[in-house]
């Protein structure tokens, strides 16, 4: 038996209980014997063992004649000493003859063959404890030193001699410095290994937190009847990247508006990104969301749906290449929309407004009627978008809406009074819509000339002296049909008479008997 060790005793266990599929350790071994040097100079083994119930262990209480560790050379019998602790690899010889009732051990470095007199030898008759089951042990106590015990090989023969380990096939032993240094890795390592392990664990978990929280919606009962028109907000902010800057379409008093791509059904789409801070606003809101989703007309923006987030409301439009009617009327390149174009998207946006207001099942009053929201597809076809104001009520009913709400120039007389939005208001801002389209420029314009700056009586004046095709835009360089234009600046002052009682319904201005090219 090869060993570094302290000191190497041998055990004999006898099993008490065993089965055919083999021996089974029933209970946890717990060693607690020690080994002691007395006074006289023997070395007394002393056991302290408890074992479990399955087992029955034999104390030998002997003691061996010498004090030192070592062996005798066999050249002339000199004792030499051996340090246990020195991490040299050391051999060791457990022999014991049952007819002379002896016990021997025998110890000898590595390279030195067995010595022929034993280190210690003890008369003792073990026969009494050696049953037909016997196992075979040893263990290796290190009192109060910290020391590491490496067995590198052993071999046990019955009735003969043990065969001799082949030192060759020996395994390395581990070297005292190497154990320290990996030690020192270990210690240093190990703190600093946890330490980094619950830092990116807490890392990990915050992130995932704040990633849920990012994502976090709001959905409540009187929603779920809403559902198939809901967006969950990580694929709208997937769609627009983050709701980036360069995907952004333009600004308005109610919001941003993002270009983005559906990842699952890769469509192009229009999300408003709106702040809305009233619960029981957003109810309302949300409901006539709803209503509105289900509009179909050819010269209405879709609104495919909702998202609801916190204090934000994100609504998701089809995708309009050509952007809004006013990028067109007012960019500052002599390039512009000709006279066909605007006539054709304003017959688009009057069919869509009439079809709001008389020609769906419950009144829709847009309340927000320019340039800024006609959004132009792929063949610049007019569609009247941003249903952000709208509001709803059932034909022959007074819509519930007190809210002043609209765009300065657009707002009727009667709606600055009394803040009650009609299918009229609308009309109204319809007429100076057609003004806007036909003289290139916005209802007010403070820095326009002082009879200038409130365009619909600016018109009118020009009217009334016989000169009103001096308002048209001056971009068109009087490349348009004279009675097409007329009509739609007499048609815009007529919409946006003080008098509500005077305006046309919108069904009566897609019929203008002078204007039958309006309606072909």
């Amino acid at each position: 038996m090869l060993s570094k060790a302290h000191l190497m005793l041998f055990l004999l266990i006898q099993a008490v209980s065993s089965d055919p599929n083999g021996f089974t350790f029933y209970k946890i071994l717990k060693l607690v014997g020690v080994t002691e040097i007395a006074p006289n100079g023997h070395i007394e083994l002393t056991n302290k063992t408890i074992w479990g119930e399955a087992y029955t262990f034999y104390s030998l209480p002997f003691s061996f004649k010498n004090s030192s560790n070592g062996y005798f050379a066999n050249e002339n019998g000199e004792f030499k000493n051996i340090t246990l602790t020195s991490g040299e690899p050391i051999k060791a010889w457990v022999d014991y003859d049952g007819i002379k009732k002896q016990l021997n051990v025998t110890l000898s470095p590595i390279n030195i063959n067995k010595p022929d007199l034993p280190l210690l030898s003890l008369k003792i008759d073990l026969s009494p404890l050696i049953l037909n089951q016997t196992y075979v042990g040893f263990a290796s106590p290190v009192g109060a030193n910290v020391q590491s015990h490496s067995i590198l090989g052993w071999s046990f023969q019955l009735n003969a001699k043990a065969q001799e380990l082949d030192l060759t096939r020996l395994p390395s032993l581990p070297r005292k410095n190497q154990s320290k240094k990996k030690q020192m890795i270990l210690a240093i390592g190990l703190p600093v290994i946890g330490v980094f392990s619950a830092s990116l664990t807490a890392f990990i978990i915050v992130f995932l937190l704040r990633r849920k929280a990012k994502f976090t919606e709001i959905l409540e009962d009187w929603e779920v009847q809403y559902g198939p028109h809901r967006f969950h907000y990580k694929d709208l902010f997937v769609a627009t990247r983050g709701f980036k800057e360069n995907e952004l379409l333009g600004r308005g008093g109610f919001g941003q508006v993002y270009r983005g791509v559906i990842p699952v059904s890769n469509t192009q789409v229009a999300v408003k990104r709106i702040s809305h801070e009233s619960k029981q606003g957003m109810k309302e809101f949300v409901a006539e969301i709803a209503t509105i989703g289900r509009l179909r007309h050819p010269n209405l923006v879709r609104l495919l749906g909702y998202c609801r987030r916190k204090g934000e409301l994100f609504l998701v439009y089809d995708f309009m290449p050509n952007a809004s009617l006013d990028k067109m009327l007012f960019n500052k390149l002599e390039t512009t929309l000709n006279w066909n174009q605007r006539f054709k998207i304003i017959k688009d946006v009057a069919s869509g407004l009439a079809y709001l207001h008389e020609e769906w099942v419950e009144v829709i009053i847009h309340r927000d009627i320019k340039a800024s929201n006609v959004l132009l597809d792929g063949e610049l076809n007019g569609k009247l978008g941003d249903f952000g104001l709208a509001r709803c009520c059932n034909h022959g009913k007074d819509p519930q809406t007190t809210h002043l709400a609209g765009t300065l120039g657009y707002i009727a007389p009667e709606l600055a009074r009394n803040g009650k939005a009609t299918t009229s208001t609308d009309v109204f801002a319809f007429g100076a819509f057609l003004l806007e389209v036909a003289c290139g420029r916005k209802p007010v314009e403070r820095q326009s000339a002082p009879e200038e700056v409130i365009l619909v009586d600016w018109v009118s004046e020009c009217l009334r002296k016989g000169e009103i095709l001096k308002t048209v835009d001056h971009k068109l360089k009087n490349d348009y049909r004279v009675e097409e234009m007329e009509l739609v600046l007499k048609l815009g002052l007529l919409c946006s008479h003080p008098g509500a009682s005077i305006r046309p319904r919108m069904p009566q201005v897609l019929a203008v008997p002078e204007g039958s090219c309006f309606t072909s």
